[in-house]
């Protein structure tokens, strides 16, 4: 039988940032490990933030016809929840390992919650962030338009949970041109460069890491 972490230890959920590039099969494999984990009492809950090199992923409500022209860029089908989307470099992504069946076991609330911490996050850089019906993801009013600025996409195995939001802050946008976007081809997206906002990738990891405390309300440590 496996022994459960010490209940002060579950209370911490770790945050784990990679400076390097990840490929996306690795970034699977390893969240698949660690929900296990956390299933099982080996493991805290986790965020990770990372980048992934130029890629599209294709969620389980995905079109093929949303391919338009990849360029030679790799397609992964993924488990998560949502469309079409692209990820790489410039563009924070942070998967969330959250058991949530203590949390209420609300995986709509969850969902909810995410977009609650983007929207705080961006608020901290002087963007408004939107909540659309119809319309999974975050939005921002652009020049007359509504433009989306960061993607939710979230798999539940045993109510642990993974994937989770990407944040656009300054990526290549011409890769969107490769595909419908989330199955939305009537809207653009966006990004903090393209909206003139300055932010490194530290900036945002410690305004998503200030707005996951609020939101979640758990205590987080760096991971080793």
């Amino acid at each position: 039988m496996v022994s459960p972490l010490p209940a002060v230890d579950r209370a911490i959920v770790e945050w784990r940032t990679s400076p390097e590039l990840v490929a996306y099969d690795d970034a699977v494999a390893g969240m698949e490990t660690r929900v296990a984990a956390i299933r099982e009492g080996r493991e805290r809950e986790e965020v990770w933030c990372l980048e992934h090199p130029p890629l599209y992923t294709a969620g389980t409500s995905a079109d093929a016809t949303e391919l338009l022209d990849v360029k030679g860029l790799p397609v992964y089908k993924t488990g998560r929840g949502g469309r079409t989307t692209w990820h790489g470099p410039g563009q924070r992504i942070a998967y969330v390992m959250l058991d949530l069946k203590p949390r209420g076991g609300d995986v709509r609330g969850f969902v909810n919650d995410l977009e609650a911490w983007v929207i705080a996050t961006l608020a901290q850089f002087g963007i408004t962030g939107l909540r659309r019906d119809g319309r999974v993801g975050i939005w921002v009013a652009h020049d007359g338009k509504e433009e989306k600025i960061a993607a939710i996409g979230v798999r539940v195995r045993r109510w642990v949970s993974y994937h989770g939001i990407s944040v656009n802050v300054a990526p290549d946008l011409s890769h969107y041109d490769g595909i419908v976007p989330c199955g939305i081809s009537e809207f653009g997206v966006t990004s903090f460069d393209a909206l003139g906002i300055e932010a490194s990738m530290a900036d945002v990891d410690a305004a998503l890491r200030r707005s996951f405390e609020d939101v979640f309300a758990s205590l987080t440590t760096d991971q080793s």
